[in-house]
């Protein structure tokens, strides 16, 4: 089985110019699905230790968001162009995002950040409007692409 046909992708975070504020993604709706694992590319890291942490909330907008506990997940400075992931299991609520977190004086590029949520109880899953394109192949022959 493919895993397109398994998981649903999701850009929740666009890029974002070197910086030292928060960045908050959008959030995922967690309805008939059991995880979710965000994932954050970096560019270049000027300063500070960046990191990405998640947040659960029954309001899809999110404003009662809180923190769960231990999901600070920090890189280093040396991890320029680097990815960090982060995987959810089961949330509490129904709402999920995650949040960006550059430290420093001068902070870290943000490339973005795409959610991918698994283990889904209806399938194969509809993808994200911000998925452009996708395609799934078993088995292909070789030849043109």
């Amino acid at each position: 089985m493919n895993l397109l046909h398994e998981v649903k992708v999701t850009r929740v975070q666009n890029a974002a110019a070197v910086g030292t504020t928060t960045l908050t993604s959008s959030a995922v709706d967690m309805a008939n699905w059991d995880g979710v694992m965000f994932v954050l590319a970096f560019g270049a890291i000027t300063d500070g230790t960046p990191a990405v942490k998640a947040r659960q909330g029954q309001l899809s907008n999110m404003s009662d968001a809180a923190d769960l506990a231990g999901t600070l997940t920090a890189g280093a400075i040396t991890d320029d162009t680097k990815l960090l992931a982060l995987d959810i299991y089961r949330p509490l609520e129904r709402y999920v995002d995650a949040q960006i977190v550059r430290g420093g004086a001068t902070g870290a590029v943000v490339d973005g950040m795409i959610a991918i949520q698994y283990r889904g109880r209806v399938k194969p899953p509809v993808q994200d409007a911000t998925v452009a394109a996708s395609e799934a192949h078993t088995s292909p022959v070789e030849g043109t692409a």
